[in-house]
């Protein structure tokens, strides 16, 4: 068989995304993985959704959590596969998305991570865009240079192991957070292939809670190379002088153009 595949999927009052990014794991072609959901608690019928899939689910859960990374990190304590992955509730893969990634991992067995391109899409579907994927390392991380749509990303349980979990007190940019940990140890390797859907919405937290990113990113880069001002810092500033303030077709447009973190 092949590497077993563990995928966790966070949740909290997402039911109108749900059941698309449930059937976007389940029909995938792969055909060894196990599939993980962590709610919440949620109020809006999501546990009803989870409950037409539970027989296809290695574990799921509906309970009061401390926020998205602890979920993650819960999910992956049940998980036994030699390659985790998280897709959110209101992401979705694309078909092929776990073969191609599983391909590419076993064929870059010294790396930490693979990742790939990523449509954007809105709160219908509709591609809006194009996630800036491109390579990416530990020095460009650190500058801002993120490039990584998490949706995309699929890494090694090894690695997981040696660096995880998840640090439940980044609420924005734990996804960031880890990759940089990962870099410190081993290279992240883009696949210019398209792997997922990235949603924009209004309720969602890249939209909702955008000035938050930043700072758990600038926390990251003063936890590895100490006080000071640094290019991200600079970023961040000059992101909200210039077009915090526009429509997001046109936010969206001017970061493909200087291609800053999307936030996952």
């Amino acid at each position: 068989m092949p590497p077993l595949v563990s995928i966790v999927t966070p949740s909290y009052n997402q039911a109108g995304f749900l059941t698309e990014t449930i059937q976007s794991v389940l029909t995938q072609d792969y055909p060894n993985f196990e599939y993980f959901i962590v709610d919440g608690g949620s109020t809006d019928g999501s546990v009803e959704i989870i409950k037409q899939f539970k027989d296809k689910l290695a574990w799921w859960v509906s309970e009061p959590d401390l926020g998205q990374a602890d979920a993650i990190n819960k999910g992956f304590s049940h998980a036994h596969g030699e390659i985790f992955a998280w897709l959110n509730s209101d992401d979705t893969y694309q078909p092929g998305a776990i073969s191609q990634a599983v391909e590419s991992l076993l064929a870059f067995p010294g790396a930490a991570l693979v990742y790939g391109d990523a449509n954007l899409i809105d709160e219908q579907g509709n591609i809006i865009g194009r996630f800036p994927s491109r390579p990416t390392d530990l020095h460009k991380l650190l500058r801002g240079s993120v490039h990584i749509p998490q949706q995309t990303t699929f890494f090694w349980s090894r690695s997981w192991e040696q660096v995880g979990p998840l640090d439940p007190t980044f609420h924005m940019a734990m996804d960031y957070e880890l990759w940089v940990r990962l870099a410190k140890h081993a290279s992240l390797i883009y696949v210019p292939r398209l792997w997922a859907n990235f949603r924009l919405h209004n309720a969602g937290k890249s939209i909702t809670m955008d000035d938050r990113f930043y700072p758990e990113m600038i926390r990251v880069y003063q936890r590895e190379r100490g006080d000071g001002i640094s290019l991200l810092m600079v970023r961040w500033r000059l992101r909200r002088m210039l077009y915090a303030w526009l429509p997001l077709r046109l936010r969206l447009r001017l970061r493909q153009i200087f291609s800053p973190h999307y936030p996952g």
